[in-house]
């Protein structure tokens, strides 16, 4: 079926319902960022398979909302559908509520699956709406009506993460999360969030693809924990775990009826930003709702000492995948035929030499040349490029290890590269470096310091579309809140860099038709002096990859860049040669060379 076809039958749908405007997220009933194959029914009517985007579908429209990162791809993927592209943030292009308060017509009807909306999403859609004496109808999922061949929601099984790994017992975040609903006064926490429940319980899944999570939803109290989850996934072991932390099981959908049941005047704990809009709907109005922050999010983002230790583990580990799998490039282009999916594939080839490796911890953007230039090109048995010298490739891939989760971007060079590849390549390092080596006082946000990485392609006049970091989960989601790196203000973001968090550092540069230079490290916010002044913070560089020296141009490059760039691959050196034989230590000498 087309998606023309598609849409054709959704229209047919919404007319059946008396709905004008249909709206469709990317999301599953959990808010998850990554969701997995049955929820996937934007990129199922629209054809568009980038990671953010909502459609919306009118009698006579359809359009799709997408960020920066995506640009390049939606374009393509939309092309000859009948499917607008509405770029997100561009000069004269309306955000998707200022589209609704047009497309819905005074006293119609506005129209979603109420499991896959926000929150605080349908909230504002409720202004909408009353706005234009108009009503949301939530109670119906049209694409499933259409989607014929849809997958059935995943029955993987779920493993136990263990203590070592963990370096927390539930029962103790369960204490430091009910302090917190102490101080909010809340006796009840209404949790949706995959990695939140999967992290307080220390367990994962496979319930999305390339993340271990689990479908799950949970009603804290002070003496329980209601788990809803389908039993089927549970071994014994693990439910004689679970139940001696007090958690109590039910069936995944009833927590739909469950809230309608609690009482007047009982205080609840809820996260207007996570929450999805039918579980909001469904709580009795005189319940006393306490909106914040899900405090798991910034408890989790701050890993403990034994989850650092590991994740420096999988640091290693990856870094030395890594500098087998340059060199192996390196020795073998034009000598064999390599693709960007051979290319990725080999990469894990080598990550699981080194052990404990479970899976990648996203998919793989493995891309040559002008495919470089889509910020989150993903590689297809169609697309799929032969290698070859005179431009460069791209990588930006992760590894979940039991130690840790990994995101790591490398650009080489292939064979001898133009000059102006070289420059882009340089700006990048450069831009990355300068991030790195920031010191700074404790209270700073990423929204204070992405300044440093801006600053030299500013200079320049010239940027890139998509923030510079982000948090980075422990064996959870790759993306993990409530810190990153950005120059435009997001309220959930505003959150202090603490000691602890890991998050990453990929500036890039993107030229439509030609290509894409991206570098990624992982930086772990660590505690400095302590004096007069108050507590500075820096950053330790964790991940040990070199960045291409056959595509530095040193001639841009100040004195203190060049510093930067030879005390990084020093460390590197360091940190990842006792991993390797003689004859890597050789190659990786004239590739970590001063400069």
């Amino acid at each position: 079926m087309s998606i023309a076809e598609k849409i054709a039958r959704l229209r047919e749908k919404m007319a059946e319902k008396g709905m004008d405007v249909y709206v469709i997220p990317t999301a599953d009933f959990h808010q998850s960022e990554y969701v997995g194959e049955h929820f996937k029914a934007r990129a199922y009517m629209t054809g568009f398979t980038g990671s953010a985007g909502t459609a919306v579908i009118t009698a006579s429209e359809a359009r799709l909302w997408t960020d920066g990162r995506y640009f390049i791809q939606a374009g393509k993927q939309l092309a000859g559908s009948p499917v607008e592209l509405m770029k997100m943030g561009e000069p004269g292009v309306p955000t998707l509520n200022e589209y609704l308060q047009t497309a819905v017509p005074e006293g119609g009807v506005l129209g979603f699956d109420g499991r896959v909306i926000a929150m605080g999403s349908g909230l504002e859609y409720e202004k909408i709406t009353a706005e234009k004496n108009a009503k949301i109808v939530y109670d119906y999922d049209l694409v499933d009506e259409v989607w014929e061949d849809r997958p059935v929601l995943s029955e993987e099984p779920v493993f136990a993460l263990e203590l070592k790994y963990a370096g927390e017992t539930t029962e103790s975040k369960l204490a430091r999360i009910r302090e917190y609903m102490k101080e909010c006064g809340a006796a009840k926490h209404i949790l949706t969030t995959l990695d939140d429940i999967c992290w307080i319980l220390n367990i994962r899944g496979n319930d999305v693809e390339f993340f271990p999570l689990v479908l799950s939803y949970a009603v804290i109290t002070m003496d329980s924990m209601e788990l809803y989850i389908n039993e089927k996934k549970l071994s014994a072991e693990i439910k004689e775990a679970l139940a001696k932390d007090g958690v109590v099981l039910h069936p995944y959908n009833n927590i739909y009826e469950d809230v309608k049941k609690l009482e007047d005047g009982e205080v609840i704990l809820i996260d207007p930003g996570k929450l999805n809009y039918a579980l909001y709907s469904n709580i009795p109005e005189n319940v006393v709702k306490v909106e914040k922050r899900n405090p798991e999010e910034l408890f989790k983002a701050m890993k403990n000492p034994v989850e650092i230790e590991n994740i420096r583990k999988a640091q290693i580990k990856d870094s030395v995948a890594h500098v087998r799998f340059m060199k192996w490039l390196k020795e073998n282009i034009g000598k064999q035929e390599i693709t960007e999916i051979s290319a990725s594939e080999k990469l894990d080839e080598f990550r699981v030499e080194m052990g404990n490796f479970i899976r990648p911890s996203f998919g793989p953007i493995s891309a040559l040349g002008e495919h470089a230039a889509s910020a989150h090109y993903s590689a297809t048995p169609e697309s799929n490029a032969v290698l070859h010298e005179g431009t460069m490739f791209l990588t930006d891939t992760g590894a979940g290890f039991y130690e840790g989760s990994t995101d790591i971007t490398r650009t080489y060079a292939l064979g001898e590269i133009p000059q102006y590849m070289k420059d882009d390549f340089t700006l990048v390092a450069i831009s990355n470096l300068m991030l790195a080596s920031a010191k700074f006082m404790y209270g700073c946000t990423g929204l204070t310091l992405d300044m440093l990485a801006r600053k030299p392609f500013w200079d320049r006049n010239m940027n890139f579309n998509h923030g510079t970091g982000h948090g980075v989960g422990y064996l959870l989601n790759i993306h993990e809140g409530p810190s990153g790196f950005r120059w435009q203000y997001r309220a959930h973001e505003i959150q202090p860099l603490e000691e602890g968090m890991v998050i990453t550092d990929e500036p890039g540069v993107y030229i439509e038709g030609s290509h894409g230079v991206r570098l990624e490290n992982e930086l772990l916010v660590c505690k400095g002096e302590k004096n007069e002044y108050g507590q500075f913070m820096y950053m330790d560089t964790i991940t040990y990859v070199p960045m291409d020296l056959d595509a530095i141009n040193p001639d841009m490059m100040t004195a203190e860049e060049k510093k930067l760039l030879n005390d990084y691959h020093k460390q590197v050196y360091e940190k990842v040669s006792p991993y390797l034989n003689e004859e890597e230590k050789e190659w990786l000498a004239k590739y970590t060379r001063e400069i």
